[in-house]
């Protein structure tokens, strides 16, 4: 497998710190408010990276932290008279809400900057200790000319990023592109007690502080999305770097941005939607398909039409998954004619599929492997089929479709038992020549949504 390293801005080989292990961390949400579909996108991604990993054989450590105290979720707090933890857990709530929605797998370790306060404050005492930390009253500050590789993730000479830097009011740092590391205590925000006084961590403590904590000092893949690569991503290499003297992760990987018809996405703009929005009105499961429809490093726009092809699409799988379904309760016992040739044509759809996915995680051509063996598995059932011959189109069907966090949102079981009994009581009144009785069931199922369909194989219904 290859992945494009944001540090080398190439395409390399991916070869693990230790065989077959993978050591993977993505930056979470700042839990002030619902996600938007901006932050849907690298959640989705990088669920869809672990899941392939994991389809490749490795066993995969997935850490993803939330940022449980920050400037923004203290504003919110006292905005409505509350406790920042109250937010914090009201909207940490939320977030998983919309992450089962999207069909995503929780992280191994979900982490907060709150439980880790005593890690981040002996990350921030390790670098004050070996001169690249310095306080001015109860604040702390990173030296960041003290790092001569600064700059190297965002490739950014230290002249561009100086020109940039601005010192504000109520900030006295030696030097304006140096970074806060722990921020004294403001009346009546939360504070925890340490060496420089009463305060809190800095954003970008807290990330490499639970690094270190669950992944260890090295890890093979740390992600998340373009808009952190400067000055977040950067800082963490810093201050890591600084403190253990070992690199501090082997790939970095980042997604692109989401674009609304067209325009960047802001609230200026009022082109500014949430997931729970969006959910709302088309479903979670559209969302996910759109995040994997591109490449994860290309821009994505978003606006009606496209949703609506992604419903589109999404039908698709469904139905071949109910065909498969249907064709297995109605399978032979013996191979029939032409059976002989599936195998080479699932080994071609899956070489195809994990030669995408290979190429720098390519959902976009990976989810066209998986149209072609929609198509080729829709052309095989037409007939009878052996129930042996069913079983590999779909377990191939369902691994790649897994693979992609799809197709999650399958009919109820008792749902299916209950249809599939009265297709059965109609069958039976129509070859009792009932026909009042078979036609009201009909008319019933259709009054619910459900169409029924006579094929060579018998009767399978439909879910409108």
């Amino acid at each position: 497998m290859k992945i494009f390293n944001t540090m080398t801005r190439q395409k390399e080989e991916f070869v693990p710190i230790e065989e077959g292990k993978v050591k993977m961390y993505a930056c979470g949400p700042t839990v002030y408010n619902y996600i938007h579909i901006g932050n849907a996108r690298p959640v989705c991604v990088f669920d869809t990276l672990r899941r392939y990993l994991e389809f490749r054989g490795y066993e995969v450590k997935f850490v993803q932290n939330f940022t449980d105290i920050d400037d923004k979720i203290i504003k919110k707090a006292n905005e409505e008279g509350v406790d920042s933890k109250e937010i914090a857990e009201r909207y940490i709530a939320e977030y998983r809400k919309d992450t089962e929605g999207l069909g995503i797998r929780p992280a191994n370790i979900h982490p907060k900057a709150t439980e880790t306060i005593e890690e981040i404050e002996k990350l921030i005492e390790s670098l004050e200790d070996k001169g690249y930390a310095y306080h001015i009253g109860g604040d702390v500050y990173f030296r960041t000319r003290k790092f001569n590789e600064y700059g190297k993730l965002s490739h950014q000479p230290l002249e561009d990023l100086e020109s940039g830097a601005r010192i504000s009011v109520s900030e006295q740092k030696e030097d304006p592109l140096d970074f806060t590391l722990w921020k004294a205590a403001k009346p009546g925000e939360p504070f925890w007690p340490s060496r420089w006084g009463n305060g809190r961590p800095g954003w970008h403590s807290e990330c490499t502080a639970m690094i270190h904590k669950h992944l260890g000092e090295v890890i093979d893949i740390h992600c998340g999305g373009q808009d952190l690569i400067f000055p977040h991503h950067e800082n963490e290499i810093a201050q890591s770097e600084c403190c253990t003297g070992k690199p501090y992760a082997h790939y970095w990987m980042h997604n692109g941005y989401i674009n609304v018809d067209n325009k960047k996405m802001s609230k200026s703009l009022g082109n500014f939607f949430t997931v729970r929005e969006v959910a709302e009105k088309y479903g979670y499961e559209p969302i996910k398909y759109m995040m994997l429809s591109a490449h994860y490093r290309s821009p994505i726009n978003y606006n009606t039409e496209i949703i609506e092809q992604c419903k589109s699409a999404l039908e698709r799988l469904y139905n071949c998954q109910e065909n498969l379904d249907f064709a297995i309760k109605n399978a032979r016992s013996e191979p029939t004619e032409g059976e002989d040739a599936l195998d080479e044509m699932l080994a071609k759809r899956k070489e195809q599929f994990i030669t995408a996915m290979d190429d720098d995680l390519n959902t976009a051509d990976g989810m066209a492997a998986i149209f072609d063996l929609v198509r080729d598995i829709n052309i095989f059932i037409s007939q009878p089929r052996s129930l042996a011959a069913l079983n590999k189109a779909a377990e191939l069907f369902n691994a790649l479709t897994d693979v992609m966090g799809l197709l999650y949102n399958r009919k109820s079981d008792n749902l299916d038992a209950e249809i599939e009994a009265l297709i059965e009581q109609r069958q039976q009144a129509r070859k009792d020549k009932n026909f009042a009785l078979a036609d009201q069931i009909r008319d019933d199922l259709k009054a619910r949504g459900i169409t029924l369909l006579d094929t060579p194989q018998g009767v399978k219904w439909k879910q409108d």
